[in-house]
């Protein structure tokens, strides 16, 4: 990967290692057949097969569990997904499993860096890691959307790349909704052996944390959210990340003694380039490399005074960083899986493709100057998820509990947030907050995505650890 001089310290190589935000030695083996997302047929108790250690870390357990193509058994087949484990079976508190973001990560490269994150409290837990159907070494793969997105939710594709990927991916690609994955979750409590088991998610694993303690509220002892999705899922016109910037910005201006009005630069250069999303992908993926977005900052203020080859620099790189191919994060399942659960400005995946531009153009139109922030209408409704579901094809949506319904008080959560993440607002783990029946909340000040595995502060591990060898 090259380095552009002026890109600073390290951008595109930091960003490159920063893609995941998950844990341990797992894979799936996908297979084409529609989806059903709907309860598992009763049947004889799962297992776990073919224990070894994993290739990547012999401390980890690694085996396979088989799970249904189609949960409510109406297409034959399964599908085998690989578990990685600690060793401590008895652990008093019993069965941790902590769950990737994307979607679309795998978690094989990262087991190591998890454990020894929460190596305070594996005396405690049995850590568990399930590499989610699509993902890893068999991954969907989707060549052309792959190349055009990489690791960005936020980079439009063209629609000839989003109409192959589904053309690939055929009747299949009904099979990887998150209600798919917290059915998954369920038979591996079952193969465990675990009347209850604890979920720690970051990013899109908040979501799918949440998902499963509403489906499943007597088989969930506790949940870590860091980097909150809320229940009722994404926006996708990423509204509470654009009202965010300013404060961020402004945040981090503090910090640095930076003496400009970074929020003002953006501004403007958005005002003069029409460049908002790609702006918007910039500062979200940065994050990831300095939350105090210091070079960035200075970049915003030479181009807003009509020097634009240092943001340009910056942002090539950070481009390049995004890079990814499947195996790093399947475009494909993040696109089947998104379009899948979500709630777009014409509905959901069930709503005729035929309709939703104008649904779309009427949601640009009703956008205001406060709705957008810096950055403008075209922004909000130009990210690449949404452009993304805007020609996939009309699906059935999949079952799953109403979103609304509260997390009961029989479930603590734990939601651990950064004030400088941009990736998912603090607005959102708000929102999260208030369907939450007994909600502890810890805001860790300077810190951007994924606090457990990333943050300089241990303010937000220290919390994860109290919280989970409490009472």
């Amino acid at each position: 990967m090259r380095l552009l001089s002026t890109a600073g310290p390290a951008v595109a190589a930091a960003l490159a290692l920063s893609v995941a935000l998950t844990a341990a030695c797992t894979s799936a083996a996908p297979a084409a057949g529609p989806s059903g997302g709907g309860p598992s047929n009763p049947g004889p108790r799962p297992v776990l097969t073919g224990a070894a250690p994993c290739p990547d870390d012999a401390d980890l357990s690694c085996a396979t569990l088989t799970v249904p193509l189609d949960h409510s058994g109406a297409r034959p087949g399964t599908l085998g997904l690989r578990v990685a484990m600690t060793g401590n079976a008895a652990a008093p508190k019993g069965d941790l499993v902590f769950l990737s973001g994307g979607p679309g990560q795998p978690d094989e490269p990262f087991g190591q860096r998890i454990t020894a994150r929460l190596q305070p409290v594996l005396a405690q837990y049995r850590l568990v890691f399930l590499d989610q159907r699509g993902t890893g070494d068999t991954a969907l793969h989707c060549p052309e959307l792959q190349q055009q997105m990489g690791s960005s939710d936020l980079t439009p594709p063209t629609a000839g790349a989003v109409a192959a990927c589904a053309a690939a991916l055929g009747d299949g690609r009904r099979f990887y909704s998150t209600a798919d994955t917290v059915a998954d979750l369920d038979l591996l409590r079952q193969a465990l052996g675990a009347d209850r088991i604890s979920l720690d998610g970051v990013s899109y694993g908040t979501f799918t944390a949440e998902r499963y303690a509403l489906a499943h509220p007597a088989h969930t002892a506790r949940l870590v959210l860091d980097s909150v999705v809320p229940q009722t899922g994404y926006d996708p016109l990423d509204l509470a990340a654009l009202q965010a910037v300013p404060r961020v910005l402004a945040a981090s201006c503090a910090a640095i003694h930076c003496g400009t009005d970074p929020a003002a630069d953006l501004a403007a250069v958005v005002h003069r380039d029409h460049d908002g999303v790609t702006l918007l992908d910039t500062l979200t993926s940065y994050e990831f490399v300095d939350p105090n977005y210091s070079e960035l900052i200075t970049a915003l203020h030479e181009s807003a005074t009509g020097h634009p080859e240092h943001l340009n620099a910056v942002v090539a790189a950070v481009r390049q960083s995004d890079a990814a191919d499947a195996s790093q994060l399947s475009a494909g399942l993040h696109t089947a899986t998104l379009c899948s659960d979500g709630h777009y400005p014409w509905g959901t995946a069930d709503t005729p493709p035929a309709s939703r531009r104008a649904a779309l153009t009427a949601a640009h139109d009703r956008l205001t100057a406060a709705d957008v922030g810096p950055f403008d209408a075209d922004t909000a409704t130009g990210l690449g998820s949404l452009l993304a579901c805007l020609t996939w094809p009309r699906e059935q949506v999949p079952a799953s509990p109403p979103p609304e319904r509260r997390i009961p008080g029989s479930i603590p959560v734990l939601l651990l947030g950064g004030d400088r993440d941009l990736s998912t607002p603090l607005a959102w783990l708000h929102d999260e907050q208030r369907l939450v029946a007994d909600a502890q909340v810890v805001i860790v000040p300077g810190a951007a995505h994924s606090v457990q595995s990333r943050a300089t502060s241990d303010a937000g591990r220290r919390a994860v650890f109290a919280f989970l060898l409490g009472g």
